[in-house]
């Protein structure tokens, strides 16, 4: 798989990047089983062999049992950690947690972000996370004391880079400006079916501020790739419909699947959006792999955003 520049930074990533998410099978820890833990172990390390380098997690998913996993395989492959990139990233806090009162909730105070990265290191088992990044934006949060916190972490050598996820343009220019370090990514939801992206100002920035986006539900979890009927009741019926036969028409040109197309249509912005695949079907992760090497022109690129808004562009 090609690489490219991760942001302002040193690092290099595979095109695509593997969402580590559903590795645990649950997001119950007490579900994780050995088959599970297992099953999730031979995804990563298929991803790995895919061409995959940029490893996607999150200190949530499943309570942290997806890092745990992911850490486990990492020590199963020889020379792995000095080939990947791992981002993972903190900020979400779950009701009940730490008093059964406690509502679910954001929590970007240094100290939670300190914590939350230390917890996170001793379940990958790493020395050093390669991108941290705040989940989501905490309407209490002090730019300021999210910079000391990102300071502290770097100077420790915990932490190479830093970014966000889910933030406004308006949240991202306030935190660049406290921060001594650049913001190297942003994590948003980018699909065909989500397109907001294009016209809020978010990719505007990412391309200004050279920040790489980092698509999260690239293939609207699942339903562009979706095989089953569209549900006639719904308004968008003819839309979804639409894209559909385009995407079909498009891939049957070039010999590959819908979901290749439409990480393709991704690829081909100048932002350099890197689009996260959460699938833990090993035929899967290769099959999408080939999206690095399919470009697709203006005129198809126009065609599928043209079907997936729905009407012809003003």
């Amino acid at each position: 798989m090609k690489t490219i520049s991760i942001g302002q930074s040193q690092l290099q990533s595979s095109r695509l990047a593997y969402g580590c998410w559903r590795i645990a099978g649950t997001w119950d820890p007490a579900e994780v089983s050995p088959e599970r833990a297992a099953h999730g172990r031979a995804a990563v390390i298929a991803a790995y062999e895919a061409g995959y380098t940029l490893f996607d997690h999150a200190d949530i998913y499943c309570h942290g049992e997806g890092e745990r996993i992911f850490g486990q395989a990492l020590g199963e492959i020889a020379g792995m950690r000095d080939r990947v990139v791992i981002a993972t990233k903190c900020g979400i806090r779950k009701a009940g947690d730490p008093e059964s009162h406690a509502p679910y909730r954001y929590d970007s105070s240094a100290a939670h972000i300190v914590w939350s990265c230390e917890q996170s290191l001793r379940r990958l088992d790493v020395g050093t996370i390669d991108i941290y990044q705040l989940h989501r934006p905490d309407y209490l949060a002090d730019p300021a004391e999210v910079a000391q916190a990102f300071t502290e972490l770097r100077q420790a050598g915990k932490v190479r880079e830093f970014g966000v996820s889910n933030f406004t343009p308006a949240q991202v220019a306030q935190l660049r400006k406290a921060c001594p370090m650049p913001l190297l990514v942003h994590q948003v939801e980018i699909s065909l079916h989500k397109l907001a992206c294009l016209n809020d100002g978010t990719l505007d920035q990412c391309l200004q501020e050279k920040m790489t986006p980092l698509a999260w539900s690239p293939l609207g979890a699942g339903k562009i790739c979706s095989t089953g009927p569209i549900d006639m009741q719904s308004p968008d019926h003819a839309q979804r419909q639409k894209l559909r036969d385009v995407l079909d028409e498009i891939a049957r040109g070039h010999g590959v699947t819908r979901g290749v197309v439409a990480l393709a249509w991704l690829l081909r912005h100048p932002a350099g959006i890197v689009p996260i695949i959460g699938s833990t079907n090993p035929e899967r992760i290769q099959e999408n792999a080939k999206a690095d090497s399919l470009e697709l022109t203006r005129y198809e690129w126009y065609r599928l955003l043209e079907a997936a808004v729905g009407h012809r562009l003003a």
